[in-house]
């Protein structure tokens, strides 16, 4: 008899899969608890032959820690998850996204983002 997974479980698992990087570019989501907002700036890339994200303009690996800065090609923000996403997908004329996968993704960081603006907890990007 087979035991039934925890949400816990079900969502780890999950995370183990491969994802491929959206060529459109991504976004580094946080909170702006002075004035109330979930943030996302949204970045631009571009992927080479290994799948990694890379610098447009160098081709220069763009790495999670410790790269140089670099500049925000837009800033999106909401005070709930639902007012992001309607900004950042609706109210967009070039919407900076191009894999439903990656919606999804940032739909869910976004909900956890406002639970976290909600109850003061810290929010950290998965």
């Amino acid at each position: 008899m087979k035991t039934a997974l925890s949400l816990t479980d079900i969502d780890n698992e999950l995370s183990k899969r491969d994802i491929q990087l959206d060529p459109d570019g991504y976004f580094v989501i946080y909170l702006n608890r002075k004035d109330g907002l979930i943030c996302a700036d949204h970045y631009t890339n571009a992927i080479n032959e290994q799948g990694l994200a890379v610098d447009p303009d160098t081709g220069e690996v763009i790495a999670c820690k410790g790269s140089k800065p670099r500049m925000a090609t837009q800033t999106f923000s909401g005070r709930t998850a639902k007012e992001i996403c309607v900004n950042l997908l609706e109210k967009t004329k070039l919407i900076p996204l191009s894999m439903l996968d990656h919606a999804a993704y940032l739909g869910r960081e976004f909900m956890r983002a406002e639970l976290c603006l909600k109850s003061g907890e810290e929010y950290i990007q998965d």
